[in-house]
């Protein structure tokens, strides 16, 4: 798959979301399989460029290519001045987000909101294209709601303003992540448009990333809540395809492994307290179906400190691996 002069090493890529998908989680992600991984969205209010906040969302030193960095907001102009200012910082792909959700985004007319004013998504397109030199992606849901699927009308514009690729979440606003994800409308735009288009939605193992794949037609999947405490869930896929059999899981102790050095980096990057608060979250995410997860992240979560908390990951693991070693 190909974006611009970006030939990814697979179709497989990591969504962006909000408070998960920092820099130490892209690197693992792309670690483990992801072709391209998708930054958290760095909102186009130039007066919080200078928050710590949107620094941490737009560092990124060592990050493997290509480095592509969601924006939002509803304003042309300051769309277009938030791309040129992220490629400063070394963004080589510019995404913007028009498929958020959350009413916070919506409510100021951003994310998925925007989708109800075709005239000023073709003006956005436009401003954030002309605006700078790298290669453009936009990020859709399938339309408002199921009365107003216009994610065909949109991605026809897209497509006219030199938009590059596309991805779309098989649900409209209004949907937000309940039901299930419908793949006819993904279907419908990839028959449509010559640019190409990544399927999202409810995509949690590689049968069905195989068969979103060819029911959709779609150039490659983008995987969300699926790579949450799974990051491997991209090599899965990968092998998956490749061989159509299954990769074996990863063991107890390479879970911990992985995990271990994850929680490192996030101290790493976001220093202890912050990155204590946001390893919590994953840690939770890790450890959802392992023996006696619920009782230790009721625990993990009371823990404060870096130390005491990846001393008591590593101990709750290292007693995992120790039962599926005499299990075996």
């Amino acid at each position: 798959m190909r974006i611009g002069p970006y030939c990814l090493p697979n179709n497989l890529v990591l969504a962006p979301m909000a408070g998960v998908t920092d820099r130490p989680f892209r690197q693992l992600c792309k670690e483990l399989g992801a072709g391209m991984a998708v930054s958290e969205m760095v909102t186009a209010n130039a007066l919080l460029w200078g928050s710590e906040k949107t620094r941490r969302r737009i560092d990124h030193t060592g990050e493997v290519e290509p480095r592509i960095v969601q924006i939002a907001g509803a304003d042309p102009a300051q769309l277009a001045a938030a791309a040129r200012f992220n490629v400063e910082q070394g963004a080589q792909i510019i995404d913007i987000n028009m498929g958020c959700p959350a009413k916070k985004v919506c409510n100021v007319m951003a994310g998925s909101a925007l989708l109800r004013d075709e005239t000023l998504v073709a003006r956005i397109l436009d401003a954030v294209v002309g605006a700078v030199t790298v290669p453009v992606t936009l990020k859709i849901r399938t339309g408002w709601d199921s009365e107003h699927r216009n994610g065909l009308a949109i991605a026809r514009l897209a497509e006219q303003a030199g938009i590059q690729s596309l991805a779309v979440h098989g649900r409209t606003r209004a949907c937000a992540y309940r039901g299930e994800a419908e793949y006819d409308t993904i279907r419908a735009i990839k028959q449509a448009v010559g640019i190409p288009v990544l399927a999202n939605g409810d995509i949690g193992s590689p049968e069905k990333a195989r068969s979103v794949l060819e029911y959709t037609g779609a150039d490659g999947v983008m995987i969300g809540r699926a790579a949450q405490g799974r990051p491997w869930i991209f090599r899965e896929i990968e092998h998956y395809l490749a061989t159509g059999t299954h990769r074996p899981p990863p063991s107890v102790e390479e879970i911990r492994a992985i995990m271990v050095r994850h929680l490192e980096n996030l101290y790493a990057f976001h220093g202890e307290y912050t990155g204590v608060r946001v390893a919590r979250k994953h840690i939770a995410w890790y450890t959802k179906h392992q023996r006696d997860g619920n009782a230790f992240r009721r625990m993990i979560q009371q823990v404060e400190s870096r130390a005491e908390q990846l001393r008591l990951t590593q101990a709750y693991f290292d007693r995992l691996a120790s039962e599926e070693e005499l299990a075996a």
